[in-house]
């Protein structure tokens, strides 16, 4: 960056580093030097003074923007108009060329600027003064646009809402024509000057335009302009002269003139970085200046900026500055096909050259070189919202949708829609997500009949659950934190998807599971885990990937060089769902079989980057304006940004979008007009198509609409939230008056409640839960989200209807030592069961799975049933047990028993294969029938196994049953296979619903880990 640093001012030291909690700092220039305003003193404005704010925002991305306001009083001296305006140059140097400067005129401020202050500045003439009788003219619904006016007659009027300050009652006059929401974010005012100016003591009046004497404070108000007389209507103001109209014209700044570019149309290929540009939009100029730029070219191009409005009769208009790399939207959506901003990295050669000036001048430059801070390890996206809940699936086809069962309602297939909802606790009340998957190949009459069906659902909740439109292939993660395991399959079900692949002569490609099929596995964990079915083609796989690959009974798990050891956990999972009964091969990249590539079709190049994923980015909000007695297909809407937005700019009148870059939230409020509120999903559609901040999402970006007063905690988490305000019944007038008087009491009754799922086809939830991970809030039984099938079965056995609700996590269990008494020979710390002596239910569930079907990896237990690592060692560490113990005792025997254990001279002999399968007609005598696989040889064992016995005992348990189950040398009934992922946490989650009697202990043991012969 080409910037002088002679002048730069110490002042700036440590400057940008701010950014919480208020993320603002103040300098006024006195004798032509920045002086830094202390924090008390933030919003108080002489009307004689200069002032530079300073507001830095820490981006989600980990950096800091920032935004340079100088403001310049009505009664400032032009020097110090122009000191400013030079060191708001310096301070962008300082903070390495990054900042957006805005001029801002008293009288003529931006919404920007007054957002920093809320609810508004009211400068003064002098610091301080004796209170005098004053009035104020207020517009605006989401900030406050206050100035002094006359206080006589002539200052009201019926499109104003002025504020009467007298010594003893501060009136608010609202002029007839004025909005609801204006009214109440003049209430806000009020408040301001009666905590400021009267120490929040003083009564408050508002008075309707029209309102006659016979109010007694009207009459008091009127009695200061010497009684009522109707007002006249407001002519029109000699500067409401329209700018918008003005054409976009580019000046580029030559030795401090500005010349005309002339140019058919605006392309970013006309601004050269050794040049400075004005670009005039009519009610502002941005000044554009190339990062290549000199110190004293930047201040020309300022100068040759207010010279040339000056000379167009326009000296009030806004001057917008900013560098190179950091334009504004406003900027860029003036140019033709403006590329796509990237996340620039601001070099930091302006702080450094500025961190070395000042040294030389002995100044402590400490916090001025300062980057903005590091991201921490990427985080894994938070649903924000309870995931024990209640979940129901239909399947839409035509005007008809069928209730899924729970083990096909995460199976999707891309030529069908779907329609789910979600019933789940929220902080004070039951709250409902209703919601639509469209798949990518879905026909428009599935689409339009989920969208008319869901309507009906959200109507039946009396408008307060939330709403969600969601495509294929732009899910959000809320979304697959519901469904925990989610899977997409080619081809459809419906008619209509049918009839259009007829009609088009298109082969039905629907998975078929004696087919080819091949599925993409991706996720973060056994929460997050989802299964994408690809083209059977070389092409669709990726290096950062695992796929599994299945022909008939033949199946493949294909890890990609970049894939982890959690990432193959997360192929076994989702490989139980898809071929849970055949055994599997297992392919590495690089090392894969030549039948593997026959199956794909050869071999051919593919993709080794991860499929990049949306980022969440900082939130926006954005007002909404529809035209009245408008049609809606046509929806003539306008947009504006609400800056600096708080939970306050939620008015109950209006229609607000939040976008946040990886989903779009309509807040609806009560008080919309009741034929919009259905219009709010075309609403957030329109929104996606103008494309307000140029970031070009999809138009099937999700879409979220959400009723006022059932807020989910998915869209409170971008606001600090209070729910008493709303919770409050009016407009937001009568809400801001409430607060102002009384305190403003919540009038609605927030008591939690517990709805019974709704169904809405096929059979009630209360006849038979849908899921059989959520909590039916049916009377047969709460069911467990997140627990095994066994787990369910179990509990079925031995109901307890007066035990806790078993959506609760259960408490974090710590493993003892794993020594426990009771008979059984051996050495090592395991021993047999015995009830009697379990002297609590930690106790006795550590006992009986000491050794059983944990992950090796903390990570594949869910983040609420993690056990401590420490204990998990010493109890694996005291475990150890002679493999020949009864069979009684085996169970509680270590799982990694070594190869030279296992063939030692301590009578164990060896048999063939076809003499150990459970289905032999002529069995090995006076074996393990646990342990069948330890008498196979090592040639025989590497032969079926493909790997050591060393090898095949480090894998968890889970994963070698299964292996000796496709080979034969286990056999389960069903109680046994329901119980293969079956954690600890399950039963004593269990005990402490149903007690934990011995008899109770002693099912447990026989019904999970009693072997089966």
């Amino acid at each position: 960056m080409s910037v002088s640093m002679k002048e730069v001012d110490p002042a700036f030291q440590g400057a940008g580093q701010k950014a919480y909690p208020l993320g603002i700092e103040v300098w006024q220039i006195e004798n032509s030097k920045p002086v830094a305003v202390p924090e008390s003193s933030y919003g108080k404005f002489l009307t004689g003074e200069c002032y530079m704010i300073l507001k830095t925002h820490a981006s989600k991305s980990g950096g800091f923007r920032y935004d340079i306001h100088y403001w310049i009083g009505k009664d400032a001296r032009d020097d110090e108009a122009d000191t400013i305006s030079i060191k708001t140059l310096e301070l962008d140097a300082a903070l390495g060329g990054r900042a957006v400067q805005y001029r801002e005129l008293q009288g003529y401020e931006s919404e920007r600027f007054l957002s920093c202050f809320k609810p508004c500045i009211i400068p003064e003439e002098t610091e301080s003064q004796e209170h005098k009788t004053r009035m104020f003219s207020c517009k605006g619904k989401y900030v406050a646009h206050v100035q002094e006016v006359p206080c006589a007659r002539s200052s009201l009027n019926h499109e104003t809402i002025c504020i009467l300050d007298s010594k003893n009652k501060i009136f608010q006059f609202n002029g007839s024509n004025t909005s609801i929401q204006e009214r109440a974010k003049a209430l806000q005012v009020v408040q301001y000057i009666r905590d400021t100016y009267h120490g929040s003591k003083c009564d408050i009046a508002t008075i309707d335009d029209g309102k006659l004497m016979a109010d007694a404070e009207a009459g008091e108000f009127w009695g200061f302009f010497g009684g009522f007389a109707p007002l006249p209507r407001k002519t029109a103001a000699n500067d409401a002269q329209s700018t918008d109209a003005h054409p976009t014209q580019l000046f580029c700044v030559n030795k401090g003139q500005a010349e005309h570019v002339a140019a058919n149309s605006l392309t970013k290929k006309l601004l050269e970085t050794r040049q400075c540009y004005l670009l005039d939009c009519g009610s502002e100029v941005l000044v554009w200046m190339g990062r290549d730029t000199s110190m004293e070219e930047r201040k020309a191009a300022n100068g040759a900026a207010e010279e040339y409005l000056r000379g167009q009769d326009r000296p009030k208009s806004k001057i917008i500055r900013m560098i190179e790399n950091f334009e504004t939207v406003c900027f860029r959506s003036k140019f033709v096909s403006w590329p796509q901003p990237t996340d620039v990295v601001a070099s930091e050669e302006g702080r450094g050259k500025v961190a070395a000036l000042l040294r030389r001048q002995g100044v402590d430059v400490k916090g001025l070189v300062k980057a903005a801070p590091k991201q921490e390890e990427e985080e894994e996206p938070q649903p924000y919202i309870d995931c024990s809940g209640n979940l129901q699936v239909w399947r839409v086809n035509g005007k008809e949708k069928s209730l899924l069962s729970d083990t096909e309602q995460s199976k999707f297939y891309t030529g069908d829609c779907y329609i789910f909802q979600y019933t789940y606790s929220g902080d004070e009340q039951e709250e409902c997500l209703i919601g639509t998957w469209f798949g990518k190949k879905s026909v428009k009459e599935d689409k339009d009949s989920a969208l008319l069906q869901a309507n009906k659902m959200v109507e039946s909740f009396k408008f307060l659950a939330t709403q969600a439109r969601i495509y294929e292939g732009n899910e959000p993660f809320l979304f697959y934190a519901i469904f925990q395991s989610f899977m997409v399959l080619k081809g459809g079900l419906s008619n209509g998807y049918k009839n259009y692949i007829s009609e088009k002569g298109l082969p039905d490609d629907t998975y078929k599971e004696d087919g080819v099929a091949l599925f993409r596995v991706q996720g973060s964990g056994p929460e997050n885990m989802q299964s994408i079915q690809v083209e059977p083609v070389a092409s669709s796989l990726n290096s950062s990937y695992c796929y599994i690959l299945h022909q008939d009974s033949i199946v493949f798990n294909w890890y990609g060089s970049q894939t982890t050891t959690d990432d193959h956990d997360l192929t076994e999972r989702q490989l139980d769902l898809i071929k849970p009964d055949l055994q599997t091969r297992v392919l590495k990249e690089g090392v894969e079989s030549d039948q593997f590539w026959e199956i794909l079709g050869g071999q051919t190049k593919y993709a080794a980057k991860k499929i990049p994923s949306e980022a969440e980015s900082d939130p926006h909000l954005f007002s909404c304006t529809l035209s009245k007695g408008e049609d809606l297909k046509g929806l003539p809407m306008q947009v504006a940004e609400i800056y600096n937005f708080n939970q306050d700019d939620l008015m109950t009148e209006d229609i607000l979008i939040l976008d946040c870059h990886t989903a779009i939230f309509l807040w609806v409020g009560q008080e919309v007009n009741s034929k919009t509120k259905p219009q709010a999903l075309a609403i957030g559609e329109k929104f996606l198509k103008l494309d307000v901040l140029l970031e070009k999402l999809p138009l099937q970006s999700p879409i979220f609409i959400i009723m006022e007063g059932s807020e989910p905690p998915f869209f409170t988490r971008f606001f600090t939230w209070d729910s008493t305000k709303s919770g409050m019944h009016g407009n937001s007038f009568q809400r801001r008056l409430s607060i102002l008087k009384d305190g403003g009491r919540s009038t609605r009754n927030f008591k939690p409640k517990r709805r019974a799922p709704v169904s809405f086809g096929g059979r009630s939830a209360s006849e038979k839960p849908q899921r059989s991970r959520s909590v039916s809030c049916s009377s047969d039984r709460p069911r467990a989200r997140g627990r095994s099938p066994a787990f369910n079965a179990l509990a079925s056995k031995f109901d307890n209807p007066g035990g806790r609700n078993l959506s609760t996590p259960p408490p974090r269990v710590s493993k003892p030592s794993g020594s426990s008494e009771g008979g059984g020979g051996g050495t090592g710390g395991g021993g047999g069961f015995d009830a009697a002596k379990v002297l609590s239910k930690s106790k006795a569930i550590a006992s009986l799975t000491a050794s059983y079907d944990k992950p090796t990896r903390e990570k594949l237990m869910p983040r609420s049933l993690k056990v401590s690592s420490d204990s998990a060692a010493k109890s694996e560490s005291n475990s150890k047990i002679n493999p020949l113990n009864s069979r009684v005792d085996s169970h509680t025997a270590k799982e990694n028993v070594t190869e030279n254990e296992v063939e030692d001279d301590e009578g164990l002999t060896l048999y063939p294969y076809e003499r150990l399968i459970t289905s032999s007609t002529d069995p090995a005598p006076n074996i393990d029938v646990t342990r069948r696989e330890m008498y196979l040889s090592k040639a025989d064992f590497k032969e079926k196994f493909n790997m050591t016995k060393d090898a095949f005992y480090k894998m968890p348990k889970w994963r070698q049953n299964k292996m000796k189950t496709s080979l034969g040398l286990k056999k389960q009934h069903m109680a046994r296979i329901q119980a293969t992922q079956y954690h600890e946490q399950d039963a004593e989650q269990f005990l402490e619903n149903n007690g934990d009697s011995r008899d109770q202990l002693h099912s447990i043991a026989v019904f999970l880990y009693m072997p089966t012969i």
